[in-house]
């Protein structure tokens, strides 16, 4: 298991916190978000997979394919669980998941919770192998690149973090050339 502190990147997010631990088993990648965020940086609004969470108070996790296409995936998902998820090789041409592909990524969500000043709220998501290329074999001995993330948009204070550095002037996710390791795979132990 990994775990990752989200840095602040193109705004000052002194008001949010995020980390996250991500676990590779045979079947799943498993990433365990943990968020803290004033009430400004707050935002709670989609209700189904496949809208714009990214605009609402999110967390994403960017893994490459591994079904030899050079494309990569995008799971983002906002405080309740709901889901936007799509594979392709950029920013533009992307192919969302379709329902059955949803409905396989497992997502338990916390309560939101006020400490203090601050929402609290956790999410504990499970994506499974054939989402990412792979039908059979071990998904441990694969070496997974990505990136993670917290973003919100459209929250009264906008902010964008990241686990790894992205050299861009602008906030831009879809950046695999700035994908760096998240498992150290058991072939490589």
């Amino acid at each position: 298991m990994q775990t990752f502190s989200l840095k602040p990147r193109w705004t000052n997010a002194s008001k949010v916190s995020a980390g996250v631990s991500v676990d590779i088993t045979e079947d799943f990648v498993i990433a365990d978000f943990a968020v803290r965020e004033s009430p400004a940086c707050f935002r709670q609004e989609k209700e189904q997979d496949g809208e714009a969470v990214c605009e609402d108070s999110c967390v994403e996790i960017f893994l490459n394919m591994f079904d030899r296409s050079a494309r990569y995936a995008n799971f983002e998902f906002n405080s309740k669980g709901v889901c936007y998820a799509a594979r392709g090789k950029g920013r533009e041409d992307r192919q969302e998941l379709s329902k059955e592909e949803y409905a396989k990524i497992i997502r338990n969500p916390g309560k939101v919770v006020m400490e203090g000043d601050f929402y609290r709220w956790m999410l504990s998501v499970q994506i499974p192998k054939e989402l990412l290329g792979v039908n059979n074999g071990d998904l441990r001995n694969f070496l997974m690149e990505g990136n993670l993330y917290k973003c919100a948009d459209l929250a009264d204070e906008p902010h964008w973090l990241t686990a790894f550095p992205i050299e861009t002037e602008k906030p831009d996710f879809h950046r695999p050339d700035f994908f760096a390791n998240i498992n150290i795979p058991s072939w490589s132990k």
